[in-house]
């Protein structure tokens, strides 16, 4: 009987491998479910029903976008890190997946250690502005006046965390000078403020400000990006007019919680370069002024690399500002 035991085990793995096998190829059999941490309508929320909609035409069944508010992203976080790791839940997030671990000593998650990752998804630059009739025309006067002027601007945000307010405290820090910090609940009401010329300057992402640049709404100083934008090519970058290796863009990244089956995440991942790679999600993002990242980026290493270092870029730059929402 023992000489028959390497045929035993043989049989017993070939089971096993034919079992898995049949189990991915039913995966998924049910919707998944897409949690976003952002109110509807929001920024994020446009990037992942887009995404949903070619993601669903792929895996052959629903995504179900579900918006889970609160707490800069955290609530949604901790809700999927803690949620069943079956493969019907995932997260999308963008920079506050790196920026919360400076922000909140209490969190119910470790963003390294607590999700299985997905991919990348697309970056949108983030822009300088100023009210329409502040006096600086460009960057260069922008700098000049602002060394002069510090503690006359108000900068307006869209509170702790938030990409507008690290844009703005990178700002600051990269000029050597401390401005008025004005935080609103959100960017919206913060763009509001900028048009009626009661604060005087703004960081924002693309998807809300090209229209008013193309308008003449606002002044427009230049992209955060170290590269120029294809939506709006002649703008110079901040990194181009002084401020060496300056950058700051919304970047987005899908998360499962720990635990999820390999295979579940590696079908996933195959859909979602398939859905980033549709002429649909494409038209729409570049709608957006949002750049869908390249194929290196698509995949779970890049992604988990990529928190890592953003995590060691904005923790000094959160405790030099002596931002904590605790």
């Amino acid at each position: 009987m023992a000489t028959h035991r390497p045929l035993y085990v043989a049989i017993a793995t070939m089971t096993l491998t034919m079992a898995s096998a049949a189990m991915a190829a039913d995966y998924p059999s049910r919707p998944i479910t897409l949690v976003v941490p952002f109110a509807a309508g929001g920024p994020t929320d446009v990037v992942a029903r887009s995404l949903g909609a070619e993601l669903g035409k792929e895996l052959k069944q629903p995504i179900v976008v579900e918006n889970r508010t609160g707490a800069g992203g955290t609530v949604a976080a901790a809700h999927v890190a803690n949620a069943q790791p079956d493969g019907y839940t995932y997260l999308i997030h963008h920079n506050g997946m790196a920026t919360a671990p400076a922000l909140y000593s209490s969190l119910k998650y470790d963003p390294l250690k607590s999700f299985e990752y997905v991919g990348e998804v697309v970056d949108v630059p983030m822009t300088l502005l100023a009210r329409k009739d502040f006096p600086p025309n460009n960057m260069a006067e922008f700098i000049e006046y602002a060394k002069a002027n510090a503690d006359k601007i108000n900068l307006a945000n869209a509170g702790p965390g938030a990409v507008s307010q690290l844009c703005g405290s990178l700002l600051q820090q990269a000029l050597g000078l401390k401005f008025t910090t004005i935080p609103y609940q959100g960017t919206g009401p913060a763009m509001t403020a900028l048009l009626g010329s009661q604060v005087d300057v703004l960081c924002d992402q693309t998807t809300q400000t090209i229209p008013h640049i193309q308008a003449g709404n606002v002044k427009f100083y230049g992209v955060t990006t170290k590269d120029r934008i294809s939506k709006l090519p002649d703008a110079p970058t901040l990194n181009e007019q002084g401020l060496k290796d300056f950058e700051v863009k919304v970047w987005h990244g899908i998360y499962a919680p720990k635990g999820t089956p390999a295979q579940d995440v590696a079908v996933f991942n195959h859909a979602l370069k398939t859905a980033l790679n549709s002429p649909a999600f494409k038209q729409k993002m570049a709608d957006l002024g949002a750049e869908i990242v390249s194929e290196e980026r698509q995949t779970s290493e890049s992604l988990q690399n990529w928190v890592q270092s953003e995590i060691n870029k904005w923790t000094p730059v959160l405790k030099a500002e002596g931002i904590n929402v605790n």
